[in-house]
């Protein structure tokens, strides 16, 4: 090499850059897009307003999941209420999975550690098989936890250690202040939330799944519900397949609790169990449409011209529309 070439200033490629740059905001654009449109990657938030006298006091909270982390929130939640257990205790079961699995029903981890807890049969907590199974190891968490005198009084991660015997016993405490916003979308009517759940619409839906699914994780609680709901809108007024939850008439903050507790399971099933359309307290909530939001009464697709809508729900009912088979 010639003593000028080695003098010679390397040459810069603003241009290069430029276009790297402008690659890079189109490709962040598109995602952008993407995530937002109704036909875009399928996501779930949970959202709540800092109760009053908390740190985030009147500031609206999220939490932001994959319809998969969704669904096994929502069946932690429906197992927590189905026992009769307050807030706190699925508060304390929902960080705890968040921290063992994020959410995932595994079916690895350490050792022999399997599922959302990650429990281990080798440590009595079942066989495999119900150990994979969500509502069995929700089921069996909270029987543990229920045994532990003032729980709802410890520390989270306090509570949660005892039950898990875990070697990194302050690990659930981080994940309170997310767990606090999934519960809220399920729980007492104390703070203002919702669950939605947007991108495409899902494929056609079976009605005896679906109720079959809700029995599983709601219990007692959910036949009752069935079997005192409507049998189906009138012939021809709606033309999907519906499944109806009819609340006990005077049942108070409790019965409140559990019918968002279920419209909010539906929205968080409503990929895997083919749900499009969830009616509950004067709002509907529509797959694959107005970006997964809940929408007030009439406002969920449903007919103009101010006439009412055929899938509103009553006051106490929850009301479950299967999406519908297409024609090819």
């Amino acid at each position: 090499m010639s003593e000028t070439d080695r003098s010679r200033p390397r040459r810069r490629r603003p241009f290069r850059k430029a276009v790297g740059l402008v690659v890079l905001l189109g490709v962040i654009g598109y995602l952008v897009v993407q995530r937002e449109s109704d036909n875009g990657a399928s996501y779930c938030t949970a959202s709540a307003t800092g109760a009053a006298g908390s740190a985030g006091a009147g500031d609206v909270q999220t939490y932001e999941m994959t319809p998969e982390q969704a669904a096994n929130a929502a069946t932690i939640a429906a197992v927590g209420i189905s026992k009769g257990l307050p807030d706190r205790a699925v508060t304390i079961a929902l960080a705890t999975a968040m921290q063992e699995s994020a959410l995932r029903n595994l079916d690895h981890g350490d050792r022999d550690s399997l599922g959302l807890f990650q429990q281990r049969p080798s440590q009595g907590w079942g066989t495999p098989e119900q150990i994979m199974d969500p509502v069995y190891s929700a089921g069996i968490f909270y029987d543990r936890l229920a045994e532990i005198k003032g729980y709802t009084r410890l520390p989270l991660t306090v509570a949660a250690q005892k039950v898990q015997l875990s070697g990194f016993p302050q690990a659930y405490a981080k994940h309170e202040p997310d767990a606090t916003v999934l519960t809220a979308a399920f729980g007492e009517n104390g703070t203002p939330a919702s669950l939605v759940c947007s991108g495409p619409a899902p494929s056609a839906g079976d009605p005896e799944k679906v109720r079959a699914e809700l029995v599983r994780a709601f219990g007692a609680q959910a036949k009752e519900a069935l079997g005192a709901g409507r049998a189906g809108a009138p012939a021809g007024s709606v033309p999907e397949a519906e499944i109806g939850l009819r609340l006990k008439e005077g049942g108070g903050p409790a019965e409140a609790r559990r019918g968002r507790a279920m419209a909010h399971w539906a929205v968080a099933r409503s990929k895997d169990l083919g749900i499009a359309r969830v009616s509950y307290d004067g709002s509907s909530w529509v797959a694959g449409r107005d970006g997964g939001a809940w929408l007030g009464k009439g406002g969920g697709g449903g007919r103009k011209g101010g006439a009412a809508d055929p899938h509103d729900a009553p006051p106490g009912e929850v009301r479950i529309f299967l999406a519908r088979a297409t024609s090819r």
